[in-house]
This record gives structure tokens, C-alpha cells and sequence, in this order.
């Protein structure tokens, strides 16, 4: 069962990738100079992701500690947080299947997947969102882990 799910969702991020690589990123990540996937990323991380990540993507306090319950808080996806370390296919990986999904083993997150309610688009304007309000030398640093990631 859970390599079907993993075939599934190595499918799914293919065809989110197609989009991104016919948006001109190709392995220099997501479209986070492009005004329109910016403000419609905004939009869609206000609506879904907010709520938890906080709105100025501040993630919730204590984020590297995990609760009572065995949770980890949602981190920030600031530069103070990890999305930047990840390859853009595993972010959009984690957002379509959440977190639990994507690491397996038992693993406990509250991150469940958006694909039922994100399409594969709509997901690449959240994190060329995120990416956009990244200084310089964090886009930098993630362009090149991207580059690695597609070799």
C-alpha cells in the first residue's frame, strides 16, 4: 500500500514539475519573480496555510519542540524555518500528501495533504509566494539545492 501511495504521489509531483518547468524555473525552483503566481500565491497561503504558519510565515512558537502529544508545531517558512533546504519537488510532495504521508514510519504531523483541495498549480503559486519574500541569498541557496536535486 505504501509504495502505491509513493508511485501516486511521484506522479503527482511529476505533473506539478511539468508546469514548473514549462513556467521557465526549470531547476532554478518556482516562479517567484512572476508577479500573477505571486499575488495568486498569496491569496491561496492566506486562505489554506495561514492558519497555521502564521501569516507573515512566522510558523507557531516552539516549532522545533514536539508537544505532549507528540506533534511538532508548523514550522515558518521564513528564512528562520527549513522550507528553503527542501527541493521543490519534495515541497510540493508534502503539501499534496502531507507530512506523515511523505516520511512514513510511524512519523506524526498535523500537515495533512491539499491535493484534494489545492490543484498542482495552485500549489506552485503558494511556494513561489513563500520563495518570493526570501532575501537573496536564501533564493540562492535553494536555486542551488534545486540545481542538485534535478541532476
Amino acid at each position: 500500500m505504501k509504495w502505491v501511495l509513493g508511485v501516486a504521489g511521484v506522479l503527482t509531483v511529476g505533473a506539478a514539475l511539468g508546469f514548473w518547468a514549462q513556467s521557465g524555473q526549470g531547476a532554478q525552483g518556482l516562479p517567484y519573480q512572476d508577479a500573477t503566481a505571486i499575488r495568486d500565491g498569496a491569496v491561496l497561503y492566506a486562505r489554506n496555510c495561514a492558519s497555521c504558519h502564521g501569516a507573515d510565515l512566522e510558523g507557531q512558537a516552539n516549532w522545533k519542540q514536539r508537544g505532549a502529544d507528540g506533534y511538532l508545531p508548523a514550522p515558518p517558512h521564513d528564512p528562520t524555518g527549513h522550507t528553503w533546504h527542501h527541493p521543490v519537488s519534495q515541497l510540493v510532495a508534502i503539501t499534496q500528501l502531507g507530512t506523515e504521508k511523505m516520511v512514513g514510519g510511524g512519523y506524526k504531523s498535523r500537515m495533512s495533504g491539499f491535493q484534494p483541495v489545492l490543484s498542482d498549480d495552485q500549489i506552485i503559486a503558494i511556494l513561489a509566494y513563500i520563495k518570493s519574500t526570501w532575501p537573496q541569498d536564501v533564493i540562492d541557496a535553494h536555486n542551488q539545492i534545486n540545481a542538485k536535486a534535478s541532476q
